[in-house]
């Protein structure tokens, strides 16, 4: 593996994309690409295996989708007669099925000016519109391990003309258990291709499976290892156990807090989190494990377009969720696993936007405070509202 040190483009139109894909990325209103995005496309563009590593919120999504349908468009696959061929011939893994929706709907944004299909094959929804459009073919297939795997075996997709592999959120999908899985599926899929791997961290595993996978790959690396968005405002509020709901309802009567993202250790505590805020009359909805996948997709939706104030999520929602505009991430219990810190915060000031970080803990979680920021490198600031510190509640009890 090589490190890659290059001048970055000005803006989109240095990239040299196609111009049916830089039209789209000028209708959608963006000029200047974020810096993984700058180094990521040329590279790929050039047919180069690489492994982009870059916190949450970077951009990752756009710095392998554009070189895809731009190649898609510019060296398509026709029949005889001139007609177009449709073959599988770029495959996205994701971990989750909001990941593959959010990428799926990333290639029809910037391939909206060709005629490229694209279907998203993930669980928790019929197979049924999923075999139709297999059928009539398509170009690009975005799919979880799982799903991707009861196609394969049912024979009802073929990736024996696969040309670009993307593994996306790669630290994630070992997270979760799928080395079994992409194992198989990578065995059945054509030996000379091009391999993108994109992650947040790089862990053992992640260079392990990138060293199976992926030939002489350049890597790309934008800010350090663990480093907590740097838009981010962070703040840490002691808070006894038993007056988190209350010191939520406190915080959420400043209306700047317009778009907010609570995270719950547990699916029980998120639903208990909704019915709290319910019964004070903010509009609040749960998103996790248990929900169905159009009452997950449906409560998204309702948090994007504004119509609910407040999502509470379990760890479902940390990686991969493209919402803008997001002005808090609260922190409702700590995370156990201190790399969990920064995906969730990176849900707020994406892009270089602004947004802040609330994290409530109570006595029992000073250890977990601690070493996120030994992890992140920097000492959280304490904001103390009395009659709710631990400490106050300690002494006034």
């Amino acid at each position: 593996m090589s490190a890659e040190k290059k001048e970055t483009a000005a803006t989109f139109d240095d990239l040299e994309l196609a111009p049916q894909v830089l039209q789209a990325v000028h209708e959608v209103g963006y000029t200047h690409p974020t810096p993984i995005q700058a180094q990521a496309i040329p590279l790929a563009l050039k047919g180069r295996d690489l492994i982009g590593l870059a916190q949450t919120g970077t951009g990752k999504t756009a710095g392998f989708t554009l070189p895809i349908v731009h190649r898609l468009i510019t060296a398509p696959l026709t029949a005889e007669d001139g007609t177009s061929l449709r073959k599988v011939r770029a495959l996205i893994l994701t971990p989750t099925r909001e990941l593959a929706a959010q990428v799926e709907e990333s290639f029809r944004k910037y391939g909206k000016h060709s005629d490229l299909r694209v279907v998203p094959i993930f669980g928790g929804v019929s197979m049924e519109p999923q075999l139709r459009a297999l059928k009539e073919g398509v170009d690009v297939v975005v799919a979880t391990p799982g799903r991707l795997l009861d196609h394969m075996e049912r024979e009802t997709v073929s990736l024996s003309d696969l040309e670009v592999l993307v593994l996306d959120e790669a630290d994630r999908m070992l997270d979760m258990g799928f080395a079994p899985q992409l194992n198989r599926i990578v065995k059945e899929i054509p030996p000379f291709r091009q391999t993108l791997l994109f992650s947040a961290t790089m862990p053992p595993e992640v260079e392990a499976l990138a060293r199976k996978y992926l030939r002489q790959p350049i890597v790309i690396q934008v800010g350090r290892r663990s480093q907590a968005a740097s838009g981010v405002t962070h703040a840490i509020y002691p808070v006894a156990h038993s007056k988190k709901t209350l010191l939520l309802a406190e915080l959420l009567k400043n209306f700047a807090m317009d778009s907010v993202l609570i995270f719950t250790r547990t699916k029980r505590g998120a639903d208990q989190v909704v019915r709290h805020l319910d019964d004070i009359g903010v509009k609040a909805t749960a998103m996790h494990a248990d929900k169905s996948q159009s009452e997950r997709t449906r409560a998204l939706e309702d948090f994007k377009l504004g119509k609910i104030r407040v999502l509470v999520a379990t760890d479902i929602a940390q990686r991969g969720l493209d919402i803008s505009g997001i002005s808090h991430v609260i922190n409702y219990d700590v995370p156990q696993q201190p790399e969990d810190y920064v995906h969730r915060i990176g849900r707020t000031g994406r892009a270089a936007a602004a947004g802040d970080a609330y994290t409530f803990m109570s006595a029992d979680e000073i250890s977990m405070v601690r070493t996120i920021e030994r992890l992140i490198g920097q000492q959280i600031p304490r904001i103390s509202v009395p009659g709710y510190d631990f400490g106050t509640v300690a002494a006034d009890s």
